[in-house]
């Protein structure tokens, strides 16, 4: 019997490595709207840009909870790691 790796936990890891990912792409887009930086960029351009940051983690949640063994997970999280 060799040691076992929890789908569930794995997952659980998966969407914390995702959310940290996704609030570091945020950060700098986020502190240009907040403090209302000169010159950061048009708050619409900027808006559009945290949307297609939004979308981006969207599709990778879903195939975090579509993946139906850790093998598919792990392909998953490397993409994150790529991006």
């Amino acid at each position: 019997m060799g040691i076992g790796i929890s789908l569930t936990k794995a997952k659980d890891v998966a969407h914390n490595a995702r959310r940290i990912a996704r609030s570091a792409e945020f950060a700098p887009l986020d502190d240009a709207i907040a403090k209302r930086i000169p010159d950061a960029g048009d708050p619409d351009e900027l808006e559009n840009a945290r949307q297609k940051i939004r979308d981006k983690y969207a599709r990778l949640q879903e195939q975090i909870d579509q993946a139906e063994d850790v093998a598919t997970l792990y392909v998953v999280i490397e993409s994150l790691v790529e991006t």
